[in-house]
Formats: structure tokens, sequence, C-alpha cells
């Protein structure tokens, strides 16, 4: 963004203290939309001043539901829905326990039925969503609550990360521990679709009642028809229906892990069937891959064995990113580095794809005897490996997990197999094929010189 002299005065009070003035404001909703800046607002508000009720589903998980309602303590109202238990008695024995409310179901409907059903009744303000396999920190929803000082932020989400792995722990508890798939990093952000965190997870989740009442009006809070993806449905009916939604990874909340690596690869496999159900209900929003043309042509080109053209390409990006910044009044000083790391992001999102959608075609083409020489058998083969290899690697040197680097690839990329098998799965029950489309977007320069508004580069006036 580039900043009027408002703006930069906006910006300086910004930066001095708490926003003051109405310029200053209006900057501040600006760069915390745009993900260019994040809100940290004051932790004042005491836990015994929070109007908050916790809904908690549960099914057949005594122990974690005592070990979540402890966790919990007696601050909040609690209400404990047993989704059709085997043994009732006992979900009933430790809800009684903990003084929690208990609605029971007959039959299982999956979360989004029994969040549904926890919700009946409950008047408070606000609403905590809460997995009874986790244990929250003591003051989290103190912690998050403190973002909804921001009438526009309907929901906050906590950092969700796998209970810490002890000495002793199995090869799948120590990989889940380092690549959760519910942990979605430690950077705060602003959540939406297509942005760098695109949805949370209700395994913990603090949410304005009015919001849910919102979107109850003509339906459901909880698409019950959903067994698994109901949260990301949820996160994008509310940004489509203009509230904001904050994720908030100092706060950080222990979520179980299934046990070994079966239950670790098929909650993989359930999630990615979610996939093909989203896409009837948000197909603007499930694109895999979205690629960039000219890091795409350099990163093929490169695969492809055919560096004069990556070059080629490259110097394109470069050229086109240069002059972009350059008639925006900015310094390019950047724009080499910022061509090389696109470059190298489209070579990993390339593997990733192609690990998760097209692992049989990756294996064929390992094994294939097929080149006319040598040099290019194995040349095609680095190529391949480069795309199956290149994303776990990354993974392994940025997580720095509690295994060697052998077992991480390995299972990342069975990792990557299970969530792309149940995506195709998904998609053959939905019949569709959104899920498993890459999506090319095209960035003309539109660069207007003050004929009309500028669709690239966004001038920021701070003071209306």
């Amino acid at each position: 963004m580039r900043l009027t002299p408002a703006g930069s005065r906006a910006l300086g009070e910004l930066l001095d203290g708490p926003i003051r003035s109405t310029g200053a404001g209006t900057l501040a909703r600006r760069l915390t939309d745009a993900g260019l800046a994040h809100p940290v607002p004051p932790n004042t508000i005491g836990p015994a001043a929070l109007s908050v009720t916790v809904v908690i589903p549960v099914r057949d998980r005594t122990a974690m539901l005592d070990r979540c309602l402890a966790a919990l303590g007696d601050d909040h109202a609690v209400v404990v829905v047993d989704d059709g238990s085997a043994d009732p008695r006992s979900i009933a024995a430790v809800a009684r326990q903990h003084g929690a409310v208990l609605c029971r179901r007959d039959h299982g409907g999956g979360p989004a039925a029994a969040r549904n059903t926890g919700l009946t009744g409950v008047d408070t303000e606000l609403v905590a969503f809460l997995d009874s396999d986790c244990v929250p920190p003591a003051g989290w929803l103190a912690s998050l609550a403190a973002h909804l000082a921001d009438p526009l932020v309907g929901a906050v989400a906590p950092r969700i990360v796998a209970v810490r792995s002890t000495a002793g722990a199995s090869a799948a508890d120590r990989y889940a521990a380092a690549c959760s798939s519910l942990d979605l990093g430690g950077r705060p952000a602003r959540v939406m679709p297509g942005g760098r965190v695109s949805y949370v997870p209700t395994a913990a989740l603090l949410v304005r009642r009015a919001a849910l009442a919102e979107l109850a009006a003509d339906r459901d809070v909880f698409d019950a028809a959903l067994r698994y993806g109901e949260d990301v449905d949820l996160i994008w009916r509310m940004h489509g229906a203009g509230w904001r939604i904050r994720y908030e990874p100092a706060v950080e909340v222990a979520h179980a892990s299934p046990a070994g690596w079966t239950g670790l690869l098929a909650r993989r496999f359930r999630y990615g069937s979610s996939a093909g159900p989203l896409a009837r209900r948000h197909p603007a929003s499930m694109a895999p891959l979205v690629l960039q043309p000219w890091p795409t042509a350099a990163a093929g080109a490169l695969l492809a064995r055919r560096p004069a053209l990556a070059l080629a390409a490259g110097v394109g990006g470069w050229l086109e990113l240069t002059e972009l910044v350059r008639r925006a009044g900015i310094p390019a000083d950047g724009a080499p580095g910022a061509t090389v790391t696109a470059i190298r992001q489209t070579w990993l999102g390339i593997g990733r794809y192609a690990t998760q959608f097209a692992a049989p075609a990756l294996a064929a083409l390992l094994c294939a005897p097929g080149g006319t020489t040598s040099a290019r058998r194995w040349g095609r083969r680095a190529a391949v490996a480069s795309l199956l290899l290149g994303p776990a690697l990354t993974g392994y040197a940025q997580r720095k997990p509690d295994l060697g680097p052998v077992p991480f690839v390995l299972a990342h990329i069975a990792d990557d197999v299970c969530y792309g098998t149940g995506v195709w799965a998904g998609c053959v029950q939905a019949r569709t094929l959104v899920p498993v489309t890459p999506v090319v977007s095209w960035r003309p320069l539109r660069l207007t010189g003050g004929r009309g508004p500028d669709r690239t580069i966004e001038k920021v006036n701070a003071d209306g």
C-alpha cells in the first residue's frame, strides 16, 4: 500500500499508541483487513466478566471429556452434548461431576448436529465451541475475547497444537506434534477464503451469538449434512456475511491426535473427503493451487530441464514486477528476490499438488524406463523426485521435528497421499472436480495514470 501524507500521519499515531483519531482508525481497518498489520488488543477482561457458554460435543470419550472439563474449571456455563454415546451413563456422570448441563442425542449425527443441539437455549453474548479431546489453558477465553472489542469481529480462534510428545513417544505421535493438520502456524492472521489462513477449526472457537443468529435466520448454524468440513463452511459463511474472523496463535489449545499411523492417516483421509461437498457450497474458494503465469513458466522449464527458457521466464516475471512497483513510485530493489521466491514457491506448490492428487503418476514416471539416453532418463527422474521430496524436505527444515529426516519425509508423503485420496473420494461423492482443478491467476498491469481507480496498487487516503 502507498500512504498519502494524511495516511503517514495516521501511521505515526498507530505506531505511537492507541487509536485516537478517525484517520488512524480508518488506516488500522485497512491494514488489518489486508493482512499487513494485526491488532493487539489489551487483555483487560477478567473471566468473571465474560458472558459465554462453552458447547462441547462428545461421543464415547469419557476420559478425554473429564480432562477437558477439568481444564475448563467452573468460570463459565458449559453444555455437554452426548452425540449417541454407547455408555451414556458415564458421560452423564462426568458432566454432573463438573457441573455441566447435559444434552443427550439418542443417535449420533456428527459434530455439526451436536453443536446445533447444544446451541438450543444458549442466551449468553458469546459461545465457545470446544472439542472433548482438547485441553484449553487458563484464561484462554479472556485472551480471545479481547479481539471482540472490535465490533466487526465475529469469531476468534486460538492455535490448535498437538499434545506435546514425551520421552518414548511413537514416531506417529512425534510426527503429529510437528505437523498437526489443525495447527495453522504461529503467525496471527485475518481468516478469509484465499488468505494465508483460509479457515479455522471449531475444535476451539469463540463466536458472537449475534453472528450465529444471523447465519441461522434461514437454516441451522452448522450444516448437519457435512460430516467433516462443517467448521470451514461456518467460517466462510460468516465471512460472506461481512464478519471478520481472527486467528490468534498466542493462545494455544492442546488437541489429542489419533493413536498410531492408521488413525493419523485415516483422519487426513476424512478431512480430505470434505472438499467435494464444500465445493458444492463454496466453489469459488476451493482452488487447490493458484498459479501465476511467469513463475509457473519458469518452474515448468526447470522441471523440463530447459534452463534458457527458465531464465527467460524468470526475467519476464522480474520485469513485470519491476514495472509494476516503479509506476507506483515504490523502489524495485526487492523485485529480483521476490521473483526467485515466487518460482521456488510455485515449484513447491506444484510438488505438493502432484503428490496429493497424482501420486500414481509420479511413481510411474520415477519407475518408467523410457528416455533415449541414460542422462535424460535420470534427469526426468530427478525432476519428478524433486516434486515428491521438495515439499517434505522443506517442511523438515522449517519444522525441525523430533523425528529423523527419512521417517519424516515418508510420513509427509503418506500424509499428502491420504489427504488427496480423500479429496478424490469427496469429488466422486459430490460429482465435482473443483477441489482438484488448479487456477491460473492472470495479473495484467492496470495502472491508470489518474484516469480512474487503480486495481493493482491501492492508494489509501486515511482522512476519508
